[in-house]
């Protein structure tokens, strides 16, 4: 089992910028693809963005040039750096760390865009 720990959720005004964090520790063997995914209130989990070992990178429709992601594969972390953040980004952020042999979740982190 992997354990995943965001860090950087919090309260920022519309278009302000937000850095989130993630680190996964355990039974890793191998690189696997890391990322972030959120969920509103009433909403479906969605993908914001994931990246592979190699570099490549795919974003969800709605954040796509706003949002950008990056990983150090040594230590196993990940980033986000949100700009121009909207009220509609508002929910849990969650990490994912996934592998050909399964995945693991965070457990999430608050961000609220709200003046």
């Amino acid at each position: 089992q992997v354990q995943l720990v965001e860090s950087g959720g919090g309260l920022v005004q519309p278009g302000g910028s937000l850095r989130l964090s993630c680190v996964a520790s355990g039974s890793i063997f191998s690189l696997g693809v890391m990322g972030w995914y959120r969920q509103a209130p009433g909403s479906q989990r969605e993908l914001v963005a994931t990246i592979y070992s190699d570099g490549l990178t795919k974003y969800g429709d709605s954040v796509k040039g706003r949002f950008t992601i990056s990983r150090e594969n040594a230590k196993n972390w990940v980033y986000l750096q949100m700009n121009d953040l909207k009220p509609e980004d508002t929910a849990v952020y969650y990490c994912y760390y996934g592998t050909a042999q399964g995945g693991s979740w965070g457990q999430g982190t608050q961000v609220t865009v709200s003046s």
